[in-house]
């Protein structure tokens, strides 16, 4: 089932019980490096090379142990109780897990005891698709599963393939990312940091609602939880779906139209999708699409339990590896920035990789190669990264095994045309603000914005190159129909001599203040909308400029039932776009390995 959130699922491959690491690209590399730091700076690693001959990248040196059959684990999750429902009433609520282990000479895995030289850490990837649209959990799931267990399982780690409730193998009742599911979450954390074979530290890694659960086990707390790896992932499920107010088309259904049915497979426990959350799930999303907030003030706590970040802030305690594609459609940049700051500034240790990829891994040829222009097609093929394995391996090394110097905590960053750098954190602290107002621009269209029109803003052309980063402004005095309490806009931003899309942003003007808290507008009310862009990193050569078309709604955004009216814009110098800008050029840049140099720039790099 391909959703919203939904991966593509590739070709099955199996592993044999006793596959050994022998999956790096040279023979010659098959031993671990005795100098402290095996793995070079990231601007310093442009003569690597890496195998690239399957669907992800390859560790450049293999570890020393096989791949042990894989255990298939049933964990019990007690705080399911009798008034959440479905498995609680029942009794016996548990999540299922496929765990592979590494073996390693002398050591019985499966013992009640086992001396310190035979634990390992392990990493986890946890979500809805085993089982449901994908290989059960027992099977290394090309979705991520095998890039963990081919990788990593040599190096010294268990991998374990985790279902959330109601799918898979796991019983209760599909939740959508609420409490029962945290719970879930929760339970196979402990296990795994539990268990005999464990040296107590676990990490939790996916992508999209994989990359999800990595916030949810934040929000819960753990001893053991010692790094998350969110890629695409949500920091909440109502702060993805509505944006200033403004719905997707997938929000109001999300729970029980698209994920719920994966808890329904015609055998006896699909009575135990009976439970609170599944309920709720008929009125929050239909309710949240008419206000356009969290319907706190109704008393409902179905919204607030599915946001992750708060509690992640106070409860959780490890390292955050923030992986997005600048370019994805599916989990708008939105949930990583400014996450990013937010978490530095908490204290948190703190990476990020931005590429200009869409929902997909750093390292996913087919996903990047198919990309449209304006989309991420202009960056590509120096979206690939072939030494994200690498990455990896040095960042759970630290974070999980305590093992080699600390990784450098920047943010690695790509421009729309491919060009890669390093910041220190992003968006940057070195931000200057260039602002239009619209007194400076060219206008033209009607004022009046309707669901067939378009009104577009010219903007003066650039004396230099201009690279706008991080989520740029533009604040427009705005007045609603006479006939309607509120309005709704969607304005893009593209490249004036292409037309190439460069970012956009969407507001219900009940939200005109910005953020989740809106406010009831009278008929002909007029406001200034605070919209904000959608994370952006684009660069303008000089001599060109920027357009903002201007519409009523765009992109898979819903209007509310009462903002479908015409809005009328007052374009004059009270308007103003604000662009966000960093002083970056081709001395900035570092190359990935196996890509040809950049193009734009008249050097090698």
């Amino acid at each position: 089932m391909a959703t919203r959130f939904g991966c593509t699922f590739l070709t099955l491959i199996l592993l044999s019980s006793t596959l050994t690491g022998c999956f790096g690209f040279d023979d010659e590399l098959q031993e671990e490096p005795e100098y402290e730091h095996w793995l070079p700076d990231v601007e310093d690693r442009s003569n690597k090379y890496y195998q690239d001959d399957d669907v992800f990248s390859r560790v450049s040196w293999n570890g020393s142990f096989g791949i042990d059959t894989v255990r298939s684990i049933f964990v019990p999750v007690p705080a399911i109780t009798a008034s959440d429902g479905g498995a609680g009433v029942t009794g016996g609520a548990e999540v299922h897990m496929g765990l592979w282990l590494p073996i390693i000479e002398g050591c019985d895995m499966d013992a009640a005891e086992l001396p310190e030289e035979c634990k390992v850490p392990v990493i986890a990837e946890i979500g809805p698709y085993y089982d449901d649209g994908d290989v059960d959990a027992l099977t290394p799931a090309d979705r991520l599963g095998r890039f963990l267990i081919e990788n990593f399982v040599p190096h010294g780690f268990g991998v374990a393939q985790v279902s959330v409730f109601g799918t898979g193998e796991s019983n209760h009742c599909m939740d959508l990312m609420g409490l029962d599911e945290q719970e879930g979450i929760h339970a196979a954390v402990e296990y795994l940091g539990d268990a005999p074979f464990s040296n107590g530290n676990v990490g939790v890694i996916g992508k999209s609602y994989d990359g999800s659960t990595p916030w949810e086990a934040a929000a819960m707390g753990s001893d053991h939880l010692k790094t998350i790896v969110p890629m695409s992932g949500l920091i909440g499920v109502h702060d993805l779906m509505w944006r200033n107010g403004s719905m997707e088309a997938r929000g109001a259904i999300m729970h029980n139209g698209v994920y719920g049915s994966f808890g329904l497979d015609g055998d006896l426990e699909d009575a135990q999708n009976a439970c609170e959350g599944y309920f709720e799930g008929y009125y929050a999303g239909v309710g949240a699409y008419l206000t356009g907030d969290n319907l706190a003030w109704t008393g409902s706590d179905y919204w607030e339990e599915r946001h992750f970040l708060t509690r992640a802030l106070q409860n959780y305690n490890g390292s955050v590896y923030i992986i997005h594609g600048l370019q994805d459609w599916n989990v708008d940049p939105h949930m990583a920035f400014p996450v990013h700051n937010t978490m530095l500034e908490a204290g948190f240790d703190v990476k990020g990789l931005y590429g200009q990829w869409g929902h997909d891994y750093p390292d996913r040829k087919s996903g990047h190669e198919g990309l449209n222009s304006g989309r991420g097609a202009e960056a590509f093929p120096h979206t690939l990264r072939w030494d994200w394995a690498d990455d990896m391996l040095e960042w759970f090394n630290f974070y999980l095994k305590d093992k080699g110097p600390q990784p450098r905590l920047i943010a690695e960053v790509q421009d729309n045309m491919g060009g890669w750098r390093v910041e220190p954190n992003y968006p940057p602290p070195d931000q200057e603000w260039i602002y239009f107002d619209m007194d400076s621009c060219s206008i033209g269209g009607s004022n009046t914005i309707t669901s067939t029109s378009s009104l577009i803003v010219e903007c003066p052309e650039f004396d230099a190159e201009t690279r706008i980063i991080g989520t740029p402004t533009f604040h427009v005095e705005a007045t609603i129909s006479l006939f309607a309490s509120s309005g709704h806009l969607f304005v893009e931003m593209v490249q004036a001599s292409s037309g190439m899309h460069l970012g956009h942003a969407v507001m219900d003007l009940r939200f005109h203040e910005g953020g989740g808290d809106g406010e009831i507008l009278t008929p002909g009310e007029t406001v200034i909308a605070k919209m904000e862009f959608f994370g952006m990193d684009v660069i303008i050569p000089s001599g060109d400029a920027i357009n903002l078309i201007i519409t009523q709604t765009g992109e898979d955004y819903v209007p509310s039932p009462v903002s479908m009216m015409p809005v009328t814009l007052s374009l004059d110098s009270s308007s103003l776009l604000g662009l966000s800008t960093v002083n970056r050029d081709c001395t900035d840049l570092f190359l990935p390995p196996m890509h040809p140099q950049y193009p734009q720039c008249s050097f090698e790099v």
